[in-house]
């Protein structure tokens, strides 16, 4: 039986990671709270440092790691916001990044991981052979997987947000993040119950993408079959650790239409101000479905980030 993380797991990641990371604030908004009738509370990690929460799951896993076997670097596939993270984490401790990226990947995700000073290795764009060209990198130069979700150190890394959130704002009815791969999801759940035992966690995932749901009710893990949502961050399937840990500690999974992505993600651009990518706004549409019922409630939601590519808005 593969061990699972704790929340005193994730207590200690906080500590590791917290000289590193940026403690990005919690934003609420008077008119939103209006429309839906709670008092939502947003975790800007949008505002985190690569654009998103992951940089806290990658800086765990890169700082965790012992000198010898920080050694030769550390390697990954991914196009998104991983890359990017594990990137500028291993240029921070001073060993190489290996990334594998499918040479589809856009442009603007290519330009920042090459930014934070990462070698990249490009493939054609098919999960055999991201896995199989990570297999030969990491073969090449002795360099340590790190998963972008299953992963039991950045699964504890991604934790950290939603402790920071309810440390921040006290007692909440309702903790919700969105769920792709799943190591948000876990690592908040985690967070959540340890902290308040009687808190509802709720995950929305896009209803073109939802393996997770399905897996969820089903009780068994169904891989995500050609995807199509415009939440780039959510195509991937739950991975085993993320599996466990959602079937243990999450509530409910619920499903959105890509209209109510769209129109979430612009009214937070457009009555708060900030930028968010469309996956982080998954949560809030599930509200404005009524999927979630929150009315009078105190709700937080993980922005997951804001890596948006502004020459292809959805609106």
């Amino acid at each position: 039986m593969t061990k699972l993380p704790t929340f005193s797991d994730i207590e200690k990641a906080h500590e590791r990671i917290r000289p590193f990371i940026h403690h990005t604030p919690v934003l609420s908004s008077q008119s939103i709270n209006q429309i839906v009738g709670a008092e939502l509370f947003f975790k800007c990690e949008n505002l985190q440092k690569v654009g998103a929460f992951k940089f806290r799951g990658a800086c765990n896993s890169v700082f965790s790691l012992s000198e010898e076997e920080a050694r030769n670097g550390v390697c990954t596939h991914s196009s998104g916001n991983h890359a990017a993270a594990l990137a500028l984490s291993a240029r921070m401790r001073g060993i190489p990044a290996y990334i594998v990226m499918p040479d589809n990947a856009p442009e603007i995700k290519k330009i920042a991981v090459a930014g934070y000073g990462a070698q990249i290795t490009y493939c054609t764009p098919t999960l055999q052979a991201r896995e199989s060209t990570l297999k030969k990198v990491a073969l090449e130069t002795g360099a340590t997987e790190i998963h972008p979700y299953n992963y039991f150190n950045v699964i504890c890394g991604q934790g950290t947000a939603a402790k920071e959130l309810i440390e921040e704002t006290g007692h909440l009815d309702i903790v919700m993040a969105p769920v792709g791969g799943g190591g948000l999801l876990s690592g908040t759940a985690l967070s959540a119950k340890a902290l308040l035992p009687d808190v509802k966690v709720i995950a929305a995932e896009p209803a073109g993408a939802d393996d997770a749901f399905r897996s969820f009710y089903s009780k068994t893990l169904l891989p995500s079959v050609a995807p199509k949502t415009i939440a780039d961050g959510l195509l991937t399937s739950l991975g085993s650790l993320t599996f466990q840990i959602v079937l243990n500690e999450v509530d409910q999974i619920v499903i959105v239409s890509e209209e109510s992505i769209v129109k979430a993600m612009r009214m937070i651009w457009e009555r708060m101000k900030i930028i968010i990518e469309p996956s982080s706004a998954v949560p809030l549409a599930a509200i404005l479905e009524g999927k979630a019922d929150v009315k009078g409630k105190k709700v937080g939601i993980i922005l997951s980030g804001g890596n948006v590519d502004l020459g292809h808005l959805p609106f």
